[in-house]
C-alpha cells in the first residue's frame, strides 16, 4: 500500500509540517524505518525520534526541530495503531463450513459463518454472524458464540459456555476447564463436580494458553472489554470486571471479584474469595492477600503502596552496608564496655 503523508494525515486527524506529498509505503519501528516509512514516537523517545531515518513521523502536537515531514496528532500511539490495520492486508478464508469440518447434531450457524478444515463443533452449539472457527479449535456442546467471534487453531470452548461479539480467543486458550474443587477427607482428595459455566462478555481478547475454570455452580464472568495477555489462569467462579488488562502469567484464585479499569502487570497473584476495588493497578509480581479499595497503585508480596514499596527496595538495596556499619558500630560498643 502506498499513501502520501497529507492521506495519512487525513486518515489519523492529524496536521502536516513539511513535504505533505511525501509517498509512504509501510509503518515501521524507529530503530528500522528508511525512507519509504512512517514510525511513530512518544515521550521519552522524542530525541531517539530525531535520530531516526523514517521519511516521516508521527509525533505528539507541540513537538518541535524535525527536518522529515511530520504528522503532528494528540496521541500517536493510538493514531499509529489505527494506520496499522489500514496497511496490514486482512487475513481473509472463503466464508462457510469446511467439509473436512465436524458438525455435530442440532448446530445453529449464523449467516456469514467461516468453518475450517478439522475445526470440532459439537452438538447444539450456537455460532453468531461472522463467526470464524479455525482448524483444530473445539466448540462444545450448548456453547454459545457471540457474532464475529474470533476461535484460533487449538483454542478449546468447552460445553455450557456463553462468549460474547466481537471476541477474540488465540490459539491455546481454554475456556470451560473443570475448576479446582475438591475435598479431602482421610487424605484423600475427591472431585467436586464443577457444574457452572463460563461467561465472557462482549468484545473481551483471550490471550495464548489461557485457562478459565467453569463455575462449581452459577458462571465464571469476564467483564466486557476485557484483554487477557498470554499465560494467565482465572479460577472458577472468579467475577472479572470490565475493560480490565491482565498480564502475562498473572493467577487470580476462584471466586475473587475484582471490579472495572483493573490492571495487573505480569505474574500477579491473588488468593481466592477477595474483592479488588475498581479503577486500581498492580505492579508486576504483586501479591494480594485480601480485600483492596479501589483506585490504588501497589506492588509488593505482600501488596502495599508503590511509593512505600519503592521506598522498602531502595532500603533492601543499602542493607550490606547497613550490616557492615551495624557491626562496626558493634565492636566499637564491645570496646568501650571493655574500657569501664
Amino acid at each position: 500500500m502506498e499513501k502520501t503523508v497529507n492521506e495519512i494525515a487525513v486518515l489519523v486527524g492529524g496536521t502536516v509540517s513539511g513535504d505533505g506529498n511525501c509517498m509512504i509505503r509501510s509503518l515501521t519501528s524507529l530503530d528500522e524505518a528508511g525512507a519509504d516509512d512512517l514510525a511513530f514516537a512518544v515521550p521519552p523517545h522524542i530525541e531517539e525520534a530525531r535520530a531516526a531515518k523514517a521519511g516521516a513521523l508521527l509525533l505528539p502536537t507541540g513537538t518541535e526541530g524535525f527536518s522529515c515531514p511530520v504528522i503532528f496528532v494528540a496521541e500517536p500511539k493510538a493514531a499509529f495503531a489505527k494506520l496499522l490495520t489500514i496497511f496490514t492486508p486482512p487475513i481473509e478464508h472463503v466464508v462457510g463450513v469446511s467439509d473436512e469440518a465436524y458438525i455435530g447434531a442440532d448446530v445453529q450457524i449464523g449467516e456469514g459463518v467461516t468453518i475450517l478444515p478439522f475445526a470440532y463443533v459439537d452438538d447444539h452449539a450456537v455460532l453468531g454472524a461472522g463467526v470464524t472457527v479455525y482448524p483444530h479449535a473445539y466448540v462444545g456442546q450448548y456453547s454459545v458464540i457471540g457474532d464475529h467471534t474470533v476461535i484460533y487453531p487449538s483454542a478449546t470452548v468447552r460445553e455450557h459456555c456463553r462468549i460474547g461479539a466481537r471476541c477474540t480467543i488465540h490459539s491455546g486458550a481454554v475456556i470451560g476447564a473443570d475448576g479446582f474443587g475438591f475435598t479431602t477427607e482421610a487424605g484423600v482428595h475427591t472431585k467436586v463436580p464443577q457444574v457452572g459455566g463460563v461467561v465472557i462478555e462482549d468484545d473481551v481478547e483471550i490471550g495464548a494458553h489461557v485457562g478459565i475454570d467453569r463455575a462449581t455452580l452459577g458462571a465464571t464472568v469476564i467483564g466486557k472489554g476485557t484483554k487477557i495477555d498470554n499465560l494467565v489462569h482465572i479460577g472458577h467462579n472468579c467475577n472479572i470486571g470490565a475493560n480490565c488488562l491482565i498480564v502475562a502469567q498473572t493467577g487470580i484464585s476462584g471466586s475473587t471479584k475484582v471490579g472495572h479499569n483493573v490492571t495487573f502487570g505480569g505474574q500477579v497473584g491473588t488468593v481466592g474469595h477477595i474483592n479488588i476495588g475498581a479503577n486500581s493497578v498492580y505492579a508486576a509480581r504483586s501479591g494480594i492477600i485480601g480485600d483492596m479499595p479501589e483506585g490504588v497503585f501497589c506492588a509488593g508480596f505482600p501488596v502495599q503502596p508503590h511509593a512505600e514499596w519503592l521506598r522498602v527496595q531502595a532500603a533492601i538495596r543499602r542493607l550490606p552496608e547497613m550490616v557492615k556499619k551495624i557491626k562496626s558500630l558493634e565492636k566499637e560498643l564491645e570496646g568501650l564496655r571493655g574500657n569501664d
